[in-house]
């Protein structure tokens, strides 16, 4: 039977001072007063070897509590998996096991909370992609037919009335865009190959970034919910180039893996300046890909930029369909 934590410690206290006791009572150990320069050496020796004896006999106790505090101090649900070895079956691995056992809830708890937080999230960019589309796309049209019959009974006004309409083209192109951007029907019919060239190929329309595409021929099919987070990895990763990384090229790459599909897009841009601080759209990414069961890795490039890595593992992949 193991003794508890406290009476190691107490045990490991009273045999010291018993042992002094021993000492000083076997010893001709004499103490003068004024007390001699021998003496003290002795005395202060004797404390040193106790506190010494002490210190390392109760380091070794409490050791396994130092590494469950700097673990609760670092630990990131976002990258699951992150136990503590438990080794002893005493209070401190009690409390080791708990930890571990309250680490398992929360990623399960977040990992469930996650998926409705971000099918919920889905929906509400298909309502609005749908309100776009249907409801502001349609009065843009009315608006632009409005200016068209306008033109032709106006034709002293011709200029004004085609800068109005140019201006109403541009406004339904950016509906369009926006609505596409939330409601991707390409990835819907399509599938993930044409909705990523399509999505790079309206972002480098749009930003003036270059874009080189490297999809291998012979991917896998994905479930549905992998395809849609490596499409939102995607554009997500895209719209950070576009607003921080003052890029000019842009690789993004679709390919398959020993055991996996891997997704990369790297940038030419100035990268993070330091280590990489992950809240919004990068805590986004990483949340799906957690979902999704997928590895996402997001660093400095080997010479510039950042280089947003996301591997799919194979236990993820649809099996292929045999065709005669």
């Amino acid at each position: 039977m193991r003794l508890s934590l406290f009476w190691r410690v107490f045990a490991v206290n009273a045999g010291l001072l018993g042992a002094i006791a021993v000492l000083l009572l076997v010893t001709p150990v004499e103490i003068d007063s004024p007390i001699k320069t021998t003496q003290a050496f002795i005395v202060i020796g004797g404390l040193a070897i106790t506190l010494a004896t002490d210190a390392l006999l109760l380091r070794r106790a409490f050791r396994p509590l130092e590494r469950l505090a700097r673990r609760m101090d670092t630990v990131d649900l976002l990258r699951p998996g992150q136990r503590l070895p438990v080794v002893r079956g005493d209070e401190v691995g009690r409390v080791v096991a708990a930890f571990n056992q309250m680490l398992d809830r929360l990623e399960s708890e977040r990992h469930e909370n996650g998926r409705r937080v971000l099918a919920a999230q889905e929906a509400e960019r298909i309502g609005i992609a749908r309100d776009l589309h249907d409801e502001v796309g349609q009065l843009l049209t009315g608006v632009l037919l409005q200016l068209n019959s306008i033109a032709e009974t106006a034709p002293t006004h011709r200029a004004e009335i085609d800068q109005a309409r140019e201006a109403v083209r541009r406004a339904l192109d950016e509906v369009r865009r926006i609505s596409s951007e939330l409601r991707p029907e390409s990835l819907e019919h399509l599938g993930l190959v044409s909705a990523l060239i399509e999505l790079s190929t309206t972002f480098a329309r749009v930003s003036g970034v270059r874009v080189v595409r490297r999809f291998d021929d012979s991917l896998p099919p994905l479930p549905a919910d992998t395809e849609l987070a490596v499409y939102r990895i995607a554009q997500e990763s895209l719209t950070n180039v576009a607003r921080h990384s003052e890029a000019t090229h842009v690789t993004m790459a679709l390919e398959r893996g020993l055991d996996s599909v891997v997704l990369r897009v790297l940038d030419d841009g100035r990268g993070f300046g330091g280590a990489p601080v992950e809240r919004g759209g990068l805590r986004s990414m990483r949340e799906r890909a957690l979902l999704i069961g997928g590895a996402l890795a997001i660093k400095e490039g080997a010479t510039r930029g950042v280089d947003v890595r996301l591997e799919v593992p194979a236990a993820r992949v649809a099996p292929a369909v045999a065709v005669e």
